[in-house]
């Protein structure tokens, strides 16, 4: 069981139409910034912002990968169930990633 105040902070979060995507396809792959920035179509710095803010309450870890940074959803925060409740509602986002290898910006950052 989530407390009502973290609930609505999570829920605040997910509000964003970007960081609800960012979410959705986390679930199933990581990404770097750099697939994030093509698939939105936005600036660097934007999508920095959006994964920070996910980042600090821990639904998004991070792992280093040489020079890159690869994100994924942290399925061991205690939001999770509730976030995976919301998830469960949205449609599959993979044509975004498949978008993207046809466009030949699927980034393999290793």
């Amino acid at each position: 069981m989530v407390d009502i105040e973290k609930a609505a902070t999570i829920l605040k979060l997910l509000g964003d139409k970007t960081r609800l995507t960012m979410i959705k396809i986390l679930d199933q792959h990581d990404c770097c910034v750099c697939e994030f920035v093509a698939m939105f179509n936005t600036s660097q710095p934007a999508i920095s912002q959006h994964l920070r803010k996910l980042k600090d309450v821990g639904v998004v870890g991070e792992t280093r990968r040489g020079q890159w940074i690869i994100y994924s959803l942290n399925k061991t925060n205690e939001y999770y169930p509730l976030i995976q409740g919301i998830l469960g509602q949205l449609p599959d986002q993979d044509y975004r990633l498949k978008e993207l290898e046809k466009q030949g910006l699927r980034i393999s950052c290793n």
